[in-house]
């Protein structure tokens, strides 16, 4: 991907050599929802922790010794980089090893890898944000960066589905975000349980609730696949142009930097010219189904 004008992705810091993780302790872990936990970390060595800088979207890979690595997408606050929170869903063994890790225990970390969301690129924009599920935790940094630096661009609005209220993560911040006049929260379920009254259905059922310039809107969308195709399929179809457009993609990643090959994406690697992408540079092959 070819960042926006003025927008850089931050050096790699975890060590010389990329392939070697430093080690990092866990602070906390706070469950979610029924399969999804946040990790709070803390890089051991002060020196590597205190040089180390990411961007809202970067990942890093997190290494338990004997199990392996995952790449994670960084939850956390982009100008609080002493210590790092990711946000796991648990669905192999390295993330069911992270947890069993348990507080104050140690894994290994690389990073940070990846392109990162436009930061420069929204100035005096309006910036509209649509995550689904877990999708929520590598949009949740923009989030804070734009609630940091809200004179930066204009509405700011932030649609999320997920399947049921349990299943929200974040859930007391999605709360609080809504009684934030500074951001446009508006949240959907597939079912309703409990108590919720809130909107029930897919999440780009929301887009019917606001208005889109689109002329000065930039689009970010992270979700299932399913979602990242119809929600930015259905912006291009209000006439937001595709460079405005950008999808943060999952695939298999194991190298961080586009070395091994697992996560090629057509001509591209998701772990390097990656996971954030703008909708013009890979609309050639985002509907092909076998890439």
């Amino acid at each position: 991907m070819t960042l926006a004008q003025g927008e850089t992705t931050p050096p790699l810091v975890c060590g010389l050599d990329t392939w070697m993780p430093v080690p990092a302790r866990i602070l906390d872990i706070k469950d979610e929802n029924f399969n999804t936990y946040t990790i709070r970390l803390r890089i051991e060595d002060e020196a590597a922790r205190n040089a180390y800088r990411w961007a809202p979207g970067q990942f890093n890979m997190l290494y338990v010794p004997g199990v392996g690595e995952a790449a994670i997408s960084i939850s956390s606050d982009p100008e609080k980089p002493a210590e790092l929170e990711h946000t796991i869903r648990v669905v192999g063994s390295v993330t069911r090893a992270i947890k069993k890790t348990g507080t104050g225990g140690i894994i290994g970390i690389r990073g940070p890898f990846g392109t990162s969301w436009p930061t420069e690129g929204i100035k005096e924009k309006n910036v509209v944000m649509v995550a689904g599920g877990i999708g929520l935790a590598p949009i949740r940094p923009m989030i804070y960066w734009l609630l940091h630096h809200r004179d930066h661009c204009k509405r700011v609005v932030l649609l999320y589905g997920c399947r049921s209220p349990e299943d929200r993560v974040f859930a007391p911040e999605l709360e609080k975000w809504e009684l934030n006049s500074n951001i446009d929260v508006l949240v959907t379920v597939d079912n309703a349980t409990g108590d919720w009254t809130g909107p029930v259905g897919v999440v780009t059922h929301l887009l019917r609730r606001i208005r889109v310039d689109a002329e000065h809107t930039t689009v970010m969308v992270c979700g299932p696949k399913i979602l990242n195709r119809a929600a930015s399929w259905q912006f291009l179809q209000l006439h937001v142009r595709p460079e405005q457009v950008y999808v943060s993609l999952e695939r298999n990643m194991n190298c961080g930097f586009g070395q091994c090959g697992h996560c090629q994406y057509g001509s591209k690697f998701v772990c390097r010219d990656g996971p954030v992408f703008r909708f013009a540079d890979i609309a050639h092959i985002f509907a092909k189904e076998e890439i």
